[in-house]
């Protein structure tokens, strides 16, 4: 179940989701050259990456920070740049450009602690931008909870795009990484309590945005919907023509 699009416009370019998902891509293809060589590769990320061990034992925080802005290949890039080009343009509306800027690595930071206080003395090196987009989820969800979202559902040969409230597939995804971080073995590769951690760190990072606005009123007046007309999307007929079958 991956999501698509939304159906949540925003009223105003945003930029600054756009020069993150630029510097992931940029930082990202800046070390492809050692991607099929372990031992560099092994050097670039214990020096940047964030590592448990080294931030309980108080010798690097800076990790909490670049570590967010580097991925593990290109599927786990892909991913989360989606995730931010969904959902962060409405977090980016809601709380301005500075604003959100300082929200999301606010929340990135976050995540990693969590990150490390589920796991403090491994030596793992941890990357990606997960934690923060997770972070960006969860605010998208306490202000938009009924707002429509995309997703591609695949079951076996079957592949179908419905649309569903984001209450459901945020709702979901969250489950999943609780699940998942209670049950997984450690050193399983996923950094599943930071998906978690920053999830709730977002949302509650939104509460006074949402409490300023009305809170509860905040949700009647816009009945849990999205504060601009509802995107629509149009599907075009194929061009290709039909073949029959010849007898």
């Amino acid at each position: 179940m991956f999501p698509i699009r939304d159906h949540n416009p925003s009223g105003r370019l945003p930029f600054v989701t756009y020069t993150l998902m630029a510097l992931n891509i940029g930082i990202f293809l800046s070390y492809w050259p050692i991607m099929d060589d372990p031992r560099a590769l092994t050097r670039f990320y214990m020096e940047w990456s964030l590592i448990p061990r080294q931030v309980t034992g108080g010798l690097d925080f800076a990790g909490l920070v670049t570590s967010m802005f580097l991925h593990g290949g290109l599927m786990h890039l892909a991913g989360n740049m989606l995730f931010l080009f969904i959902f962060g343009d409405n977090m980016e509306d809601a709380f301005g450009h500075f604003g959100f800027a300082v929200f999301y690595l606010a929340c990135g930071v976050g995540a990693g602690l969590a990150h490390v206080i589920s796991d403090p003395l491994s030596t793992i090196p941890t990357v990606g931008a997960s934690g923060a987009i997770a972070a960006v989820m969860g605010g998208y969800l306490l202000l938009y909870p009924k707002a429509r979202v995309d997703i591609l559902l695949i079951l076996v040969i079957i592949f179908k795009v419905i649309p569903v409230p984001a209450w459901i597939m945020l709702g979901l995804w969250f489950a999943f990484q609780l699940f998942s971080g209670i049950t997984a073995p450690a050193g399983a590769g996923v950094a599943y309590w930071a998906h978690a951690g920053g999830f709730l760190i977002g949302m509650a990072a939104t509460v006074p945005y949402w409490v300023k606005n009305g809170g509860p009123a905040f949700w009647r007046v816009r009945q849990m919907q999205p504060p601009h007309p509802e995107a629509q999307y149009t599907y075009a007929r194929s061009n290709v023509p039909r073949v029959t079958r010849r007898r």
